[in-house]
Protein backbone atom coordinates (compact mmCIF):
# COMPACT_ATOMS: atom_id res chain seq x y z
CA UNK A 1 0.00 0.00 0.00
CA UNK A 2 2.87 1.90 -0.67
CA UNK A 3 2.87 4.01 2.99
CA UNK A 4 4.23 3.35 6.41
CA UNK A 5 1.68 2.24 9.06
CA UNK A 6 1.79 3.40 12.35
CA UNK A 7 0.13 2.73 15.82
CA UNK A 8 0.09 4.98 18.54
CA UNK A 9 -0.74 4.05 22.67
CA UNK A 10 -1.34 6.10 25.54
CA UNK A 11 1.58 6.58 27.51
CA UNK A 12 0.18 4.29 30.29
CA UNK A 13 -0.89 1.27 28.30
CA UNK A 14 2.03 -1.52 28.80
CA UNK A 15 -0.10 -4.25 27.20
CA UNK A 16 -0.80 -2.25 24.43
CA UNK A 17 2.43 -2.37 22.16
CA UNK A 18 1.75 -6.64 21.98
CA UNK A 19 -1.52 -6.59 21.02
CA UNK A 20 -0.62 -3.59 18.06
CA UNK A 21 2.41 -5.54 16.80
CA UNK A 22 -0.07 -8.66 16.29
CA UNK A 23 -2.37 -6.32 14.79
CA UNK A 24 -0.16 -4.51 12.45
CA UNK A 25 1.08 -8.36 11.40
CA UNK A 26 -2.46 -7.98 9.28
CA UNK A 27 -1.42 -5.47 6.86
CA UNK A 28 0.83 -8.08 5.40
CA UNK A 29 -1.80 -10.49 4.62
CA UNK A 30 -4.30 -7.41 3.54
CA UNK A 31 -1.48 -6.59 0.93
CA UNK A 32 -1.07 -10.05 0.03
CA UNK A 33 -4.66 -10.16 -0.29
CA UNK A 34 -5.83 -6.88 -2.02
CA UNK A 35 -2.22 -5.25 -4.06
CA UNK A 36 -2.45 -5.00 -7.41
CA UNK A 37 1.47 -5.00 -7.64
CA UNK A 38 1.96 -8.36 -6.41
CA UNK A 39 1.18 -10.88 -8.84
CA UNK A 40 0.36 -13.96 -6.09
CA UNK A 41 -2.42 -11.30 -4.59
CA UNK A 42 -6.37 -12.33 -4.89
CA UNK A 43 -6.89 -9.64 -6.70
CA UNK A 44 -4.46 -9.70 -9.18
CA UNK A 45 -6.03 -13.26 -9.78
CA UNK A 46 -9.18 -11.99 -10.24
CA UNK A 47 -7.90 -9.24 -12.69
CA UNK A 48 -6.47 -11.99 -15.61
CA UNK A 49 -9.30 -14.33 -14.76
CA UNK A 50 -12.87 -12.53 -14.29
CA UNK A 51 -13.22 -11.79 -17.57
CA UNK A 52 -13.29 -15.16 -19.17
CA UNK A 53 -15.27 -16.86 -15.97
CA UNK A 54 -17.12 -16.18 -12.62
CA UNK A 55 -13.44 -15.99 -10.33
CA UNK A 56 -14.61 -17.67 -6.45
CA UNK A 57 -12.82 -15.18 -3.87
CA UNK A 58 -13.14 -15.34 -0.19
CA UNK A 59 -15.57 -14.06 1.72
CA UNK A 60 -14.18 -10.66 3.42
CA UNK A 61 -12.78 -9.85 -0.35
CA UNK A 62 -16.56 -10.54 -1.63
CA UNK A 63 -17.61 -8.29 0.98
CA UNK A 64 -15.29 -5.77 0.41
CA UNK A 65 -16.12 -5.85 -3.25
CA UNK A 66 -19.84 -5.71 -2.53
CA UNK A 67 -19.68 -2.45 -0.41
CA UNK A 68 -17.26 -0.63 -3.42
CA UNK A 69 -20.50 -1.31 -5.66
CA UNK A 70 -22.73 -0.22 -3.73
CA UNK A 71 -20.45 3.07 -2.45
CA UNK A 72 -20.43 3.60 -6.46
CA UNK A 73 -24.14 3.95 -6.96
CA UNK A 74 -24.32 5.99 -3.81
CA UNK A 75 -21.73 8.83 -4.96
CA UNK A 76 -23.37 8.76 -8.33
CA UNK A 77 -20.08 6.65 -10.50
CA UNK A 78 -17.28 9.31 -8.92
CA UNK A 79 -15.88 5.94 -6.45
CA UNK A 80 -14.98 3.47 -9.11
CA UNK A 81 -12.77 0.74 -8.18
CA UNK A 82 -12.31 -0.31 -11.90
CA UNK A 83 -10.82 2.94 -13.07
CA UNK A 84 -7.45 1.21 -12.63
CA UNK A 85 -7.44 1.71 -16.95
CA UNK A 86 -7.34 5.09 -16.41
CA UNK A 87 -5.15 5.62 -13.96
CA UNK A 88 -2.91 3.19 -16.29
CA UNK A 89 -3.54 5.21 -19.15
CA UNK A 90 -2.25 8.33 -17.63
CA UNK A 91 1.14 7.08 -16.58
CA UNK A 92 0.21 7.38 -12.65
CA UNK A 93 0.09 3.31 -11.76
CA UNK A 94 3.74 4.06 -12.19
CA UNK A 95 4.06 7.46 -10.68
CA UNK A 96 5.02 8.82 -14.58
CA UNK A 97 2.42 10.59 -15.40
CA UNK A 98 1.63 11.31 -19.30
CA UNK A 99 -0.66 13.21 -21.80
CA UNK A 100 -2.55 10.97 -23.57
CA UNK A 101 -4.37 10.84 -26.47
CA UNK A 102 -8.33 11.29 -26.84
CA UNK A 103 -8.58 7.47 -27.99
CA UNK A 104 -6.60 6.25 -25.24
CA UNK A 105 -8.64 8.14 -22.72
CA UNK A 106 -12.21 7.01 -24.45
CA UNK A 107 -10.75 3.33 -24.81
CA UNK A 108 -9.81 3.26 -20.99
CA UNK A 109 -13.08 5.24 -19.72
CA UNK A 110 -15.00 2.48 -21.54
CA UNK A 111 -13.57 -0.20 -18.84
CA UNK A 112 -13.89 2.30 -15.78
CA UNK A 113 -17.85 0.87 -14.85
CA UNK A 114 -18.66 -0.88 -11.72
CA UNK A 115 -22.07 -1.55 -13.09
CA UNK A 116 -19.99 -4.03 -15.33
CA UNK A 117 -18.49 -6.06 -12.50
CA UNK A 118 -20.86 -8.87 -11.73
CA UNK A 119 -21.07 -10.46 -8.16
CA UNK A 120 -22.67 -13.50 -7.65
CA UNK A 121 -23.82 -14.02 -3.44
CA UNK A 122 -24.48 -17.56 -3.80
CA UNK A 123 -21.30 -18.44 -4.92
CA UNK A 124 -19.11 -15.70 -4.30
CA UNK A 125 -17.79 -15.39 -7.30
CA UNK A 126 -16.40 -12.08 -9.48
CA UNK A 127 -16.26 -11.53 -13.02
CA UNK A 128 -16.42 -8.90 -15.54
CA UNK A 129 -18.74 -8.04 -18.25
CA UNK A 130 -15.70 -6.65 -20.59
CA UNK A 131 -12.05 -8.32 -21.40
CA UNK A 132 -9.46 -5.88 -19.76
CA UNK A 133 -11.37 -4.93 -16.95
CA UNK A 134 -9.17 -4.87 -13.95
CA UNK A 135 -9.94 -4.00 -10.15
CA UNK A 136 -7.97 -1.48 -7.93
CA UNK A 137 -8.50 -1.26 -4.29
CA UNK A 138 -6.03 1.90 -4.06
CA UNK A 139 -9.13 4.04 -3.64
CA UNK A 140 -9.96 2.09 -0.26
CA UNK A 141 -7.42 -0.50 0.86
CA UNK A 142 -5.44 1.75 3.63
CA UNK A 143 -8.87 2.67 5.45
CA UNK A 144 -10.17 -0.71 4.75
CA UNK A 145 -6.92 -2.47 6.69
CA UNK A 146 -7.15 0.18 9.41
CA UNK A 147 -10.56 -0.30 9.91
CA UNK A 148 -9.46 -4.56 9.91
CA UNK A 149 -7.17 -3.41 12.15
CA UNK A 150 -8.96 -0.82 14.67
CA UNK A 151 -11.88 -4.27 14.96
CA UNK A 152 -8.98 -6.59 16.01
CA UNK A 153 -7.66 -3.67 19.36
CA UNK A 154 -11.15 -2.77 19.98
CA UNK A 155 -11.73 -6.91 21.02
CA UNK A 156 -8.89 -6.63 23.08
CA UNK A 157 -10.35 -2.87 24.39
CA UNK A 158 -6.99 -1.32 23.47
CA UNK A 159 -7.15 2.68 22.72
CA UNK A 160 -5.04 3.89 19.87
CA UNK A 161 -4.61 6.13 17.30
CA UNK A 162 -3.68 4.07 13.70
CA UNK A 163 -2.55 5.81 10.93
CA UNK A 164 -1.65 4.84 7.48
CA UNK A 165 0.93 7.47 6.00
CA UNK A 166 -0.89 10.86 6.20
CA UNK A 167 -4.04 10.00 4.35
CA UNK A 168 -6.10 7.51 6.48
CA UNK A 169 -6.37 7.72 10.71
CA UNK A 170 -8.60 5.84 12.70
CA UNK A 171 -9.39 6.55 16.39
CA UNK A 172 -9.74 3.81 18.73
CA UNK A 173 -11.55 5.32 21.79
CA UNK A 174 -11.27 9.08 23.33
CA UNK A 175 -7.00 9.29 23.39
CA UNK A 176 -5.24 9.82 26.92
CA UNK A 177 -7.33 12.02 29.11
CA UNK A 178 -10.40 11.06 27.16
CA UNK A 179 -10.60 14.57 25.07
CA UNK A 180 -9.95 13.00 21.94
CA UNK A 181 -6.93 12.32 19.86
CA UNK A 182 -5.74 15.86 18.35
CA UNK A 183 -5.10 15.87 14.77
CA UNK A 184 -3.64 18.13 12.99
CA UNK A 185 -4.66 18.35 8.59
CA UNK A 186 -1.81 20.19 6.63
CA UNK A 187 -2.47 22.61 4.43
CA UNK A 188 -2.54 20.89 0.89
CA UNK A 189 -0.31 24.48 -0.51
CA UNK A 190 1.58 25.18 2.04
CA UNK A 191 3.15 22.48 4.04
CA UNK A 192 4.53 24.18 7.17
CA UNK A 193 0.80 25.32 8.00
CA UNK A 194 -2.19 23.54 9.71
CA UNK A 195 -5.53 23.73 7.60
CA UNK A 196 -7.55 22.32 10.64
CA UNK A 197 -7.48 20.89 13.88
CA UNK A 198 -9.32 18.39 15.29
CA UNK A 199 -10.07 16.14 18.23
CA UNK A 200 -11.34 12.78 16.95
CA UNK A 201 -13.56 10.04 19.27
CA UNK A 202 -14.43 6.54 17.87
CA UNK A 203 -14.49 7.65 14.10
CA UNK A 204 -12.07 7.12 10.70
CA UNK A 205 -10.40 10.06 8.47
CA UNK A 206 -8.82 10.17 4.90
CA UNK A 207 -7.94 12.62 2.83
CA UNK A 208 -7.81 12.66 -0.69
CA UNK A 209 -5.53 14.89 -2.80
CA UNK A 210 -2.98 15.49 -5.59
CA UNK A 211 -0.36 18.15 -4.36
CA UNK A 212 1.55 15.70 -4.49
CA UNK A 213 1.56 13.45 -7.52
CA UNK A 214 0.67 15.51 -10.74
CA UNK A 215 2.53 17.09 -13.82
CA UNK A 216 2.38 19.61 -15.80
CA UNK A 217 1.91 20.34 -19.44
CA UNK A 218 2.13 23.27 -21.41
CA UNK A 219 0.94 25.36 -18.27
CA UNK A 220 -1.60 23.30 -17.26
CA UNK A 221 -1.59 21.03 -13.85
CA UNK A 222 -2.84 17.18 -13.83
CA UNK A 223 -3.54 15.65 -11.11
CA UNK A 224 -3.75 11.61 -10.15
CA UNK A 225 -7.16 11.27 -8.88
CA UNK A 226 -9.11 10.73 -12.48
CA UNK A 227 -12.70 11.35 -12.32
CA UNK A 228 -13.85 7.95 -14.39
CA UNK A 229 -17.13 9.08 -15.63
CA UNK A 230 -15.39 11.57 -17.92
CA UNK A 231 -11.86 10.12 -18.03
CA UNK A 232 -9.88 13.35 -17.05
CA UNK A 233 -8.02 14.59 -13.88
CA UNK A 234 -10.62 15.98 -11.55
CA UNK A 235 -9.67 19.67 -10.51
CA UNK A 236 -12.49 21.32 -8.52
CA UNK A 237 -11.13 20.21 -5.42
CA UNK A 238 -7.59 20.69 -3.98
CA UNK A 239 -7.82 18.79 -0.72
CA UNK A 240 -11.41 17.00 0.74
CA UNK A 241 -10.86 14.96 3.94
CA UNK A 242 -13.51 12.92 5.38
CA UNK A 243 -14.65 11.54 8.87
CA UNK A 244 -16.91 8.43 9.01
CA UNK A 245 -17.37 5.63 11.60
CA UNK A 246 -15.53 3.40 8.92
CA UNK A 247 -12.26 3.81 7.71
CA UNK A 248 -12.76 1.66 4.48
CA UNK A 249 -16.32 4.08 3.66
CA UNK A 250 -14.09 7.18 4.50
CA UNK A 251 -11.54 6.44 2.23
CA UNK A 252 -13.61 5.91 -0.66
CA UNK A 253 -15.72 8.90 0.34
CA UNK A 254 -12.68 11.25 0.54
CA UNK A 255 -11.76 10.04 -3.69
CA UNK A 256 -15.44 10.36 -4.52
CA UNK A 257 -15.72 13.65 -2.87
CA UNK A 258 -12.40 14.74 -4.46
CA UNK A 259 -13.75 13.76 -7.90
CA UNK A 260 -17.29 14.91 -7.40
CA UNK A 261 -16.45 18.45 -5.41
CA UNK A 262 -19.01 20.71 -3.43
CA UNK A 263 -22.21 19.76 -4.97
CA UNK A 264 -22.07 15.56 -4.30
CA UNK A 265 -20.56 16.16 -1.36
CA UNK A 266 -23.50 17.93 -0.04
CA UNK A 267 -26.29 15.83 -1.80
CA UNK A 268 -24.25 12.45 0.03
CA UNK A 269 -23.93 13.90 3.47
CA UNK A 270 -27.92 15.57 3.06
CA UNK A 271 -28.67 11.68 2.60
CA UNK A 272 -26.30 10.04 4.94
CA UNK A 273 -25.77 10.92 8.98
CA UNK A 274 -22.72 10.82 10.73
CA UNK A 275 -20.93 11.97 7.21
CA UNK A 276 -18.64 15.40 7.87
CA UNK A 277 -16.28 16.95 5.00
CA UNK A 278 -13.41 19.29 5.29
CA UNK A 279 -13.06 20.41 1.76
CA UNK A 280 -10.88 22.88 0.14
CA UNK A 281 -11.56 23.96 -3.10
CA UNK A 282 -9.26 24.72 -6.03
CA UNK A 283 -10.41 28.50 -6.14
CA UNK A 284 -10.79 29.41 -2.37
CA UNK A 285 -8.54 29.83 0.57
CA UNK A 286 -10.92 28.90 3.20
CA UNK A 287 -11.70 25.37 3.98
CA UNK A 288 -15.64 23.93 3.85
CA UNK A 289 -17.36 22.13 6.53
CA UNK A 290 -19.86 20.25 5.05
CA UNK A 291 -21.56 17.96 7.52
CA UNK A 292 -20.92 16.19 10.87
CA UNK A 293 -20.04 13.13 12.32
CA UNK A 294 -20.41 12.62 16.77
CA UNK A 295 -16.57 11.52 17.45
CA UNK A 296 -15.09 15.00 15.84
CA UNK A 297 -14.83 18.29 16.81
CA UNK A 298 -13.25 20.73 15.17
CA UNK A 299 -10.90 23.44 17.30
CA UNK A 300 -9.07 25.36 14.81
CA UNK A 301 -9.10 26.53 11.32
CA UNK A 302 -6.32 28.00 9.40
Amino acid sequence: MACRFEVTLPFQDETGVLVATEALDQIDLLEDQLSVFRESSEISHINRNAATAPFGVTPSLFNLLALCKRLHRATEGAFDITAGPLTRCWGFLKREGRMPSETEIESARRLADSSLLVLDEQNQTVSFSKDAMEINLGSIGKGYALERVAARLRARRTIALLSAGASSIVAIGEGDRHQGWSVGLRHPRDKSKRLVTLRLKDCALSTSGSEEQFFEVAGQRYGHIIDPRSGWPAREVTSVSVITSSGAVSDALATAFFVGGRKLTERYCAAHRDVMAIMLESESENPLVIGNHPGARIESVA
